[in-house]
Protein backbone atom coordinates (compact mmCIF):
# COMPACT_ATOMS: atom_id res chain seq x y z
CA UNK A 1 0.00 0.00 0.00
CA UNK A 2 1.21 3.81 -0.96
CA UNK A 3 0.37 7.05 0.42
CA UNK A 4 -0.24 10.25 -1.68
CA UNK A 5 -0.97 12.99 0.13
CA UNK A 6 -3.79 15.33 -1.99
CA UNK A 7 -1.71 17.62 -4.22
CA UNK A 8 -3.15 20.92 -2.74
CA UNK A 9 -0.98 19.42 1.14
CA UNK A 10 1.42 22.49 1.16
CA UNK A 11 -1.11 24.98 0.81
CA UNK A 12 -3.43 23.03 3.29
CA UNK A 13 -3.10 23.80 7.10
CA UNK A 14 -2.44 21.16 9.72
CA UNK A 15 -4.38 21.53 12.89
CA UNK A 16 -2.10 20.45 15.52
CA UNK A 17 -3.79 18.89 18.40
CA UNK A 18 -3.36 21.57 21.02
CA UNK A 19 -4.62 24.58 18.41
CA UNK A 20 -7.89 25.73 19.21
CA UNK A 21 -10.12 25.53 16.45
CA UNK A 22 -11.64 28.12 14.98
CA UNK A 23 -14.86 27.43 12.98
CA UNK A 24 -16.85 29.26 10.53
CA UNK A 25 -19.98 28.93 9.96
CA UNK A 26 -22.03 29.68 7.03
CA UNK A 27 -26.31 29.60 6.72
CA UNK A 28 -27.73 29.55 3.52
CA UNK A 29 -31.14 31.10 2.64
CA UNK A 30 -31.35 28.67 -0.77
CA UNK A 31 -33.97 31.50 -2.07
CA UNK A 32 -37.13 30.54 -0.16
CA UNK A 33 -36.50 26.65 0.05
CA UNK A 34 -34.99 27.72 3.28
CA UNK A 35 -35.34 31.24 4.06
CA UNK A 36 -38.72 31.24 3.44
CA UNK A 37 -39.76 28.72 6.53
CA UNK A 38 -36.76 29.19 8.81
CA UNK A 39 -35.56 32.39 10.45
CA UNK A 40 -32.39 32.46 8.88
CA UNK A 41 -31.17 35.95 10.52
CA UNK A 42 -31.68 34.62 13.97
CA UNK A 43 -30.39 31.19 13.20
CA UNK A 44 -27.21 32.58 12.27
CA UNK A 45 -26.87 35.17 15.60
CA UNK A 46 -27.52 31.82 17.43
CA UNK A 47 -24.40 30.39 15.90
CA UNK A 48 -22.00 33.32 16.18
CA UNK A 49 -22.16 32.63 20.15
CA UNK A 50 -21.27 28.68 19.52
CA UNK A 51 -18.14 27.65 21.27
CA UNK A 52 -14.86 27.83 18.77
CA UNK A 53 -17.08 29.98 15.79
CA UNK A 54 -15.46 33.03 15.43
CA UNK A 55 -17.30 34.23 12.66
CA UNK A 56 -21.09 33.66 11.21
CA UNK A 57 -22.41 34.66 8.20
CA UNK A 58 -25.82 34.22 5.57
CA UNK A 59 -25.79 33.79 2.35
CA UNK A 60 -28.44 33.91 -0.20
CA UNK A 61 -27.04 31.18 -1.92
CA UNK A 62 -24.11 29.81 -0.74
CA UNK A 63 -23.44 27.49 -3.30
CA UNK A 64 -23.20 30.36 -6.38
CA UNK A 65 -19.74 31.36 -7.04
CA UNK A 66 -20.24 34.57 -4.71
CA UNK A 67 -21.11 32.70 -1.68
CA UNK A 68 -18.12 29.87 -2.59
CA UNK A 69 -15.85 32.75 -3.13
CA UNK A 70 -17.33 34.45 0.56
CA UNK A 71 -16.20 31.31 2.73
CA UNK A 72 -12.78 31.43 0.56
CA UNK A 73 -12.22 34.98 1.69
CA UNK A 74 -13.34 34.68 5.13
CA UNK A 75 -10.94 31.86 5.84
CA UNK A 76 -8.20 33.70 5.12
CA UNK A 77 -9.16 36.84 7.00
CA UNK A 78 -10.47 35.26 10.14
CA UNK A 79 -7.84 32.52 10.22
CA UNK A 80 -10.65 30.03 10.27
CA UNK A 81 -9.74 26.51 10.52
CA UNK A 82 -13.19 24.04 10.49
CA UNK A 83 -15.85 25.19 8.55
CA UNK A 84 -19.79 24.33 8.63
CA UNK A 85 -22.19 25.42 6.30
CA UNK A 86 -26.01 25.10 6.82
CA UNK A 87 -27.59 24.14 3.69
CA UNK A 88 -28.98 21.59 1.31
CA UNK A 89 -28.62 18.28 0.61
CA UNK A 90 -24.51 17.22 1.36
CA UNK A 91 -25.05 14.81 -1.40
CA UNK A 92 -24.95 17.04 -4.13
CA UNK A 93 -22.84 20.36 -2.93
CA UNK A 94 -20.12 18.57 -0.24
CA UNK A 95 -17.55 17.91 -3.18
CA UNK A 96 -18.26 22.42 -3.71
CA UNK A 97 -17.75 23.09 -0.60
CA UNK A 98 -14.42 20.87 0.28
CA UNK A 99 -12.90 22.13 -2.48
CA UNK A 100 -13.43 25.48 -1.34
CA UNK A 101 -11.72 24.64 1.72
CA UNK A 102 -8.85 23.23 -0.20
CA UNK A 103 -7.88 26.53 -2.43
CA UNK A 104 -8.27 28.69 0.88
CA UNK A 105 -5.63 26.13 2.86
CA UNK A 106 -8.31 24.41 4.91
CA UNK A 107 -7.86 20.28 5.06
CA UNK A 108 -11.18 19.36 3.17
CA UNK A 109 -11.62 16.70 6.03
CA UNK A 110 -12.11 19.73 8.34
CA UNK A 111 -15.63 20.74 6.26
CA UNK A 112 -19.37 19.58 8.53
CA UNK A 113 -22.50 19.56 7.04
CA UNK A 114 -25.66 20.86 8.28
CA UNK A 115 -28.69 19.92 6.27
CA UNK A 116 -31.58 22.45 7.18
CA UNK A 117 -33.33 21.88 4.27
CA UNK A 118 -34.04 18.63 3.70
CA UNK A 119 -34.15 17.66 7.43
CA UNK A 120 -35.62 21.04 8.83
CA UNK A 121 -37.61 23.57 5.91
CA UNK A 122 -38.93 21.00 3.68
CA UNK A 123 -40.71 18.93 5.93
CA UNK A 124 -41.81 21.52 9.13
CA UNK A 125 -43.04 24.33 6.18
CA UNK A 126 -46.08 25.08 7.95
CA UNK A 127 -44.30 25.20 11.46
CA UNK A 128 -41.45 28.52 10.98
CA UNK A 129 -41.01 28.72 14.77
CA UNK A 130 -40.35 25.09 15.34
CA UNK A 131 -38.14 24.84 12.07
CA UNK A 132 -36.46 27.69 13.50
CA UNK A 133 -35.23 26.27 16.75
CA UNK A 134 -34.96 22.70 15.38
CA UNK A 135 -32.07 24.12 12.41
CA UNK A 136 -30.61 25.79 15.71
CA UNK A 137 -30.14 22.11 17.03
CA UNK A 138 -28.98 21.00 13.73
CA UNK A 139 -26.42 23.65 13.57
CA UNK A 140 -25.07 23.32 16.83
CA UNK A 141 -24.54 19.46 16.53
CA UNK A 142 -22.70 20.43 13.25
CA UNK A 143 -20.41 22.52 15.28
CA UNK A 144 -19.87 20.44 18.09
CA UNK A 145 -18.49 17.49 15.48
CA UNK A 146 -16.35 20.26 13.53
CA UNK A 147 -14.89 21.31 16.80
CA UNK A 148 -13.52 17.41 16.98
CA UNK A 149 -12.64 16.85 13.20
CA UNK A 150 -9.14 16.34 12.28
CA UNK A 151 -7.31 16.64 9.04
CA UNK A 152 -7.20 13.57 6.97
CA UNK A 153 -4.61 12.52 4.21
CA UNK A 154 -6.39 10.33 0.98
CA UNK A 155 -4.26 7.22 0.30
CA UNK A 156 -4.41 5.56 -2.81
CA UNK A 157 -3.90 1.70 -2.18
CA UNK A 158 -3.83 -1.90 -4.91
CA UNK A 159 -7.48 -2.96 -5.61
CA UNK A 160 -7.45 -6.62 -6.31
CA UNK A 161 -9.25 -6.97 -9.66
CA UNK A 162 -10.91 -9.83 -8.64
CA UNK A 163 -14.79 -9.85 -7.36
CA UNK A 164 -16.62 -12.39 -5.81
CA UNK A 165 -20.81 -12.64 -6.54
CA UNK A 166 -22.35 -13.97 -3.40
CA UNK A 167 -25.49 -15.90 -5.05
CA UNK A 168 -25.77 -17.82 -8.33
CA UNK A 169 -29.46 -16.69 -8.76
CA UNK A 170 -30.43 -14.72 -11.93
CA UNK A 171 -29.34 -11.65 -10.54
CA UNK A 172 -25.73 -12.98 -9.31
CA UNK A 173 -25.59 -14.31 -12.53
CA UNK A 174 -25.67 -11.47 -14.38
CA UNK A 175 -23.38 -9.42 -11.83
CA UNK A 176 -20.88 -12.52 -12.44
CA UNK A 177 -21.45 -11.81 -16.38
CA UNK A 178 -21.11 -7.58 -16.23
CA UNK A 179 -17.85 -8.71 -14.37
CA UNK A 180 -16.58 -10.90 -16.58
CA UNK A 181 -17.27 -8.63 -19.48
CA UNK A 182 -15.34 -5.78 -18.01
CA UNK A 183 -12.96 -8.10 -17.62
CA UNK A 184 -12.76 -9.15 -13.99
CA UNK A 185 -11.83 -12.30 -12.88
CA UNK A 186 -15.04 -13.91 -11.12
CA UNK A 187 -16.01 -16.54 -8.03
CA UNK A 188 -19.73 -16.84 -8.12
CA UNK A 189 -20.78 -18.82 -5.00
CA UNK A 190 -23.66 -20.64 -4.82
CA UNK A 191 -25.65 -22.31 -1.44
CA UNK A 192 -27.45 -24.72 -3.62
CA UNK A 193 -25.84 -27.64 -6.16
CA UNK A 194 -26.75 -25.89 -9.11
CA UNK A 195 -27.33 -22.61 -9.98
CA UNK A 196 -30.59 -20.78 -11.42
CA UNK A 197 -31.90 -19.97 -7.69
CA UNK A 198 -35.65 -18.52 -7.29
CA UNK A 199 -36.16 -19.18 -11.10
CA UNK A 200 -35.91 -22.48 -11.26
CA UNK A 201 -39.23 -22.74 -9.63
CA UNK A 202 -41.03 -20.53 -11.62
CA UNK A 203 -43.22 -21.85 -14.76
CA UNK A 204 -43.39 -19.08 -17.24
CA UNK A 205 -42.38 -15.39 -17.40
CA UNK A 206 -44.89 -12.24 -18.27
CA UNK A 207 -45.08 -10.78 -20.52
CA UNK A 208 -43.57 -12.97 -23.77
CA UNK A 209 -44.91 -16.60 -21.00
CA UNK A 210 -41.21 -18.31 -22.13
CA UNK A 211 -40.97 -20.85 -19.91
CA UNK A 212 -38.11 -19.80 -16.98
CA UNK A 213 -36.24 -23.09 -17.26
CA UNK A 214 -34.62 -21.67 -20.84
CA UNK A 215 -33.94 -18.36 -19.57
CA UNK A 216 -32.24 -19.85 -16.89
CA UNK A 217 -30.41 -22.79 -18.93
CA UNK A 218 -29.18 -20.29 -21.36
CA UNK A 219 -27.64 -17.92 -18.37
CA UNK A 220 -26.22 -20.72 -16.63
CA UNK A 221 -24.68 -21.93 -20.11
CA UNK A 222 -22.85 -18.64 -20.81
CA UNK A 223 -21.66 -18.94 -17.59
CA UNK A 224 -20.10 -21.63 -17.25
CA UNK A 225 -18.56 -21.09 -20.64
CA UNK A 226 -16.85 -17.77 -19.72
CA UNK A 227 -13.30 -18.51 -18.60
CA UNK A 228 -13.41 -15.58 -16.13
CA UNK A 229 -16.00 -17.10 -14.19
CA UNK A 230 -14.99 -19.82 -11.46
CA UNK A 231 -18.26 -21.46 -10.26
CA UNK A 232 -18.58 -22.71 -6.66
CA UNK A 233 -21.48 -24.61 -6.17
CA UNK A 234 -22.45 -26.56 -2.90
CA UNK A 235 -20.39 -23.61 -1.00
CA UNK A 236 -21.09 -21.44 1.93
CA UNK A 237 -19.29 -18.09 2.93
CA UNK A 238 -17.55 -18.84 6.16
CA UNK A 239 -16.02 -15.80 6.81
CA UNK A 240 -14.88 -12.03 5.45
CA UNK A 241 -12.00 -10.31 6.22
CA UNK A 242 -10.13 -7.00 5.43
CA UNK A 243 -11.32 -4.07 3.11
CA UNK A 244 -12.86 -2.27 0.43
CA UNK A 245 -10.43 -3.37 -2.30
CA UNK A 246 -8.58 -6.26 -0.55
CA UNK A 247 -10.41 -8.78 1.09
CA UNK A 248 -9.96 -12.65 2.24
CA UNK A 249 -12.63 -14.57 1.98
CA UNK A 250 -13.21 -18.18 3.36
CA UNK A 251 -15.43 -20.30 1.32
CA UNK A 252 -15.98 -23.85 2.57
CA UNK A 253 -17.36 -25.81 -0.45
CA UNK A 254 -18.05 -29.57 -0.85
CA UNK A 255 -16.99 -30.35 2.83
CA UNK A 256 -13.40 -28.53 1.69
CA UNK A 257 -12.37 -24.83 3.27
CA UNK A 258 -10.40 -22.57 0.94
CA UNK A 259 -9.35 -18.65 1.05
CA UNK A 260 -9.43 -16.65 -1.94
CA UNK A 261 -8.49 -13.05 -2.14
CA UNK A 262 -11.02 -10.26 -3.77
CA UNK A 263 -11.03 -6.53 -4.19
CA UNK A 264 -14.85 -5.83 -4.82
CA UNK A 265 -18.25 -8.40 -2.94
CA UNK A 266 -21.71 -8.68 -4.85
CA UNK A 267 -24.12 -9.59 -2.37
CA UNK A 268 -26.69 -11.20 -4.38
CA UNK A 269 -28.09 -13.84 -2.25
CA UNK A 270 -32.22 -13.16 -3.60
CA UNK A 271 -35.30 -13.39 -1.36
CA UNK A 272 -37.00 -16.19 0.60
CA UNK A 273 -41.51 -16.67 -0.87
CA UNK A 274 -43.69 -15.26 2.12
CA UNK A 275 -45.87 -17.84 3.14
CA UNK A 276 -48.83 -16.37 4.69
CA UNK A 277 -49.53 -18.80 7.54
CA UNK A 278 -51.26 -16.17 8.94
CA UNK A 279 -53.68 -15.75 6.63
CA UNK A 280 -56.78 -17.06 5.11
CA UNK A 281 -55.86 -20.60 6.77
CA UNK A 282 -53.01 -21.00 4.25
CA UNK A 283 -51.92 -24.68 3.96
CA UNK A 284 -49.82 -25.41 1.28
CA UNK A 285 -52.52 -27.98 0.17
CA UNK A 286 -55.67 -25.90 -0.68
CA UNK A 287 -54.92 -22.32 -0.19
CA UNK A 288 -51.42 -21.87 -1.57
CA UNK A 289 -48.92 -18.93 -2.54
CA UNK A 290 -48.84 -18.28 -6.21
CA UNK A 291 -45.30 -19.39 -6.71
CA UNK A 292 -46.43 -22.94 -5.20
CA UNK A 293 -49.24 -22.82 -8.08
CA UNK A 294 -46.59 -21.94 -10.70
CA UNK A 295 -44.41 -25.05 -9.08
CA UNK A 296 -47.75 -27.16 -9.71
CA UNK A 297 -48.21 -25.88 -13.30
CA UNK A 298 -45.05 -26.76 -13.83
CA UNK A 299 -45.14 -30.37 -12.76
CA UNK A 300 -47.95 -30.37 -14.52
CA UNK A 301 -50.07 -31.25 -11.47
CA UNK A 302 -52.48 -28.96 -11.98
CA UNK A 303 -56.01 -29.87 -11.40
CA UNK A 304 -58.82 -27.08 -10.27
CA UNK A 305 -61.80 -25.78 -12.03
CA UNK A 306 -62.82 -22.95 -9.60
CA UNK A 307 -59.89 -20.97 -8.82
CA UNK A 308 -59.52 -18.01 -6.27
CA UNK A 309 -56.73 -15.54 -6.27
CA UNK A 310 -56.85 -13.09 -3.63
CA UNK A 311 -54.31 -10.20 -3.88
CA UNK A 312 -52.15 -8.33 -1.27
CA UNK A 313 -52.04 -10.87 1.34
CA UNK A 314 -49.96 -9.47 4.52
CA UNK A 315 -48.87 -6.81 2.32
CA UNK A 316 -50.38 -2.32 2.00
CA UNK A 317 -50.71 -2.81 6.14
CA UNK A 318 -51.71 -5.91 6.67
CA UNK A 319 -48.11 -7.10 7.89
CA UNK A 320 -45.99 -5.01 5.87
CA UNK A 321 -46.60 -1.76 4.41
CA UNK A 322 -45.24 -1.77 1.13
CA UNK A 323 -46.28 -3.40 -2.70
CA UNK A 324 -44.19 -5.87 -3.89
CA UNK A 325 -45.37 -4.67 -7.37
CA UNK A 326 -45.30 -7.93 -8.97
CA UNK A 327 -47.87 -10.00 -7.75
CA UNK A 328 -50.62 -8.08 -9.29
CA UNK A 329 -48.83 -8.70 -13.03
CA UNK A 330 -47.94 -12.45 -11.64
CA UNK A 331 -51.90 -13.14 -10.48
CA UNK A 332 -52.53 -12.07 -14.35
CA UNK A 333 -50.15 -14.29 -15.87
CA UNK A 334 -50.88 -17.35 -13.90
CA UNK A 335 -54.70 -16.69 -14.42
CA UNK A 336 -53.74 -16.75 -18.24
CA UNK A 337 -52.03 -19.89 -18.14
CA UNK A 338 -54.56 -21.33 -16.40
CA UNK A 339 -56.93 -20.27 -18.86
CA UNK A 340 -54.66 -22.13 -21.72
CA UNK A 341 -54.95 -25.17 -19.63
CA UNK A 342 -58.68 -25.13 -18.73
CA UNK A 343 -60.55 -22.67 -20.91
CA UNK A 344 -63.60 -23.78 -18.89
CA UNK A 345 -61.93 -22.50 -15.83
CA UNK A 346 -63.70 -20.11 -13.61
CA UNK A 347 -61.07 -17.83 -12.11
CA UNK A 348 -61.81 -14.93 -9.50
CA UNK A 349 -59.29 -12.36 -8.71
CA UNK A 350 -59.87 -10.51 -5.70
CA UNK A 351 -58.12 -7.17 -4.98
CA UNK A 352 -58.80 -3.76 -3.34
CA UNK A 353 -56.62 -1.80 -6.11
CA UNK A 354 -54.95 -4.09 -9.17
CA UNK A 355 -51.69 -2.24 -9.72
CA UNK A 356 -50.58 -3.90 -13.71
CA UNK A 357 -47.80 -1.61 -14.77
CA UNK A 358 -47.14 0.40 -17.51
CA UNK A 359 -46.15 -2.26 -20.58
CA UNK A 360 -47.92 -5.12 -19.07
CA UNK A 361 -51.39 -3.43 -18.91
CA UNK A 362 -52.55 -5.42 -22.01
CA UNK A 363 -51.86 -9.00 -19.97
CA UNK A 364 -54.86 -7.19 -17.98
CA UNK A 365 -57.13 -6.37 -21.09
CA UNK A 366 -56.64 -9.82 -22.65
CA UNK A 367 -57.56 -11.16 -19.17
CA UNK A 368 -60.87 -9.50 -19.07
CA UNK A 369 -61.20 -10.39 -22.83
CA UNK A 370 -61.38 -14.44 -21.56
CA UNK A 371 -63.49 -13.96 -18.88
CA UNK A 372 -61.47 -14.27 -15.97
CA UNK A 373 -63.31 -11.92 -12.83
CA UNK A 374 -61.70 -9.12 -10.80
CA UNK A 375 -63.55 -8.50 -7.85
CA UNK A 376 -62.75 -5.15 -5.61
CA UNK A 377 -63.32 -5.54 -1.88
CA UNK A 378 -62.74 -2.32 0.34
CA UNK A 379 -59.94 -2.79 2.96
CA UNK A 380 -62.03 -3.17 6.14
CA UNK A 381 -63.79 -5.81 4.76
CA UNK A 382 -61.43 -8.91 3.91
CA UNK A 383 -62.31 -12.04 2.06
CA UNK A 384 -62.90 -15.03 4.32
CA UNK A 385 -61.36 -18.11 3.48
CA UNK A 386 -62.56 -21.57 5.02
CA UNK A 387 -63.77 -25.13 4.29
CA UNK A 388 -66.88 -26.44 3.20
CA UNK A 389 -69.27 -27.98 5.94
CA UNK A 390 -71.70 -29.79 4.13
CA UNK A 391 -70.45 -33.28 3.19
CA UNK A 392 -70.40 -32.64 -0.70
CA UNK A 393 -68.29 -29.78 -0.19
CA UNK A 394 -65.61 -31.14 1.67
CA UNK A 395 -63.31 -30.94 -1.02
CA UNK A 396 -64.50 -27.13 -1.85
CA UNK A 397 -62.82 -24.07 -0.32
CA UNK A 398 -65.73 -21.63 0.75
CA UNK A 399 -64.56 -18.00 -0.15
CA UNK A 400 -66.71 -14.96 1.28
CA UNK A 401 -65.87 -11.74 -0.58
CA UNK A 402 -67.87 -7.99 -0.30
CA UNK A 403 -68.09 -7.22 -3.74
CA UNK A 404 -68.05 -3.47 -3.86
CA UNK A 405 -69.27 -2.38 -7.01
CA UNK A 406 -72.59 -5.01 -6.87
CA UNK A 407 -72.70 -3.88 -2.74
CA UNK A 408 -73.11 -7.32 -1.88
CA UNK A 409 -71.29 -10.81 -0.43
CA UNK A 410 -70.47 -13.33 -3.20
CA UNK A 411 -69.93 -17.30 -1.92
CA UNK A 412 -67.76 -18.39 -4.05
CA UNK A 413 -67.14 -22.44 -3.34
CA UNK A 414 -63.52 -23.16 -5.09
CA UNK A 415 -61.53 -25.81 -5.66
CA UNK A 416 -58.11 -23.88 -5.35
CA UNK A 417 -57.25 -20.45 -3.49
Amino acid sequence: MSNKANANDKNIKDIKEKEEPRIGVFVCHCGTNIGGVVDVPEVTEYASKLPYVVYAERNLYTCSSDGVDSIKRAIKEHNINRVVVAAFTPRTHEPLFRRACEEAGVNKYLFEFANIRDQCSWIHMYEPEKATEKAKEIVRMAVAKAALLEPQEESVINVDRTALVVGGGISGMTAALSLAKQGFDVYLVEKEKELGGLLRKHYKLFPTFIESEKVVKAVVEKVMDNEKINVLTSSQIEDVDGYIGNFKVKVKSNGNEKEIKVGTIVIAIGAEEYKPTEFYNYDGKKVITQLELEERLKGGNFDANTVVMIQCVGARGMKYSYCSKICCTNAVKNALIIKQINPKASIFILHNGINVYGEYEHLLVEARRKGIKFVKFPENKLPEVGNGNEDEDKDKVKVIVFHESIGKELLIDADLV
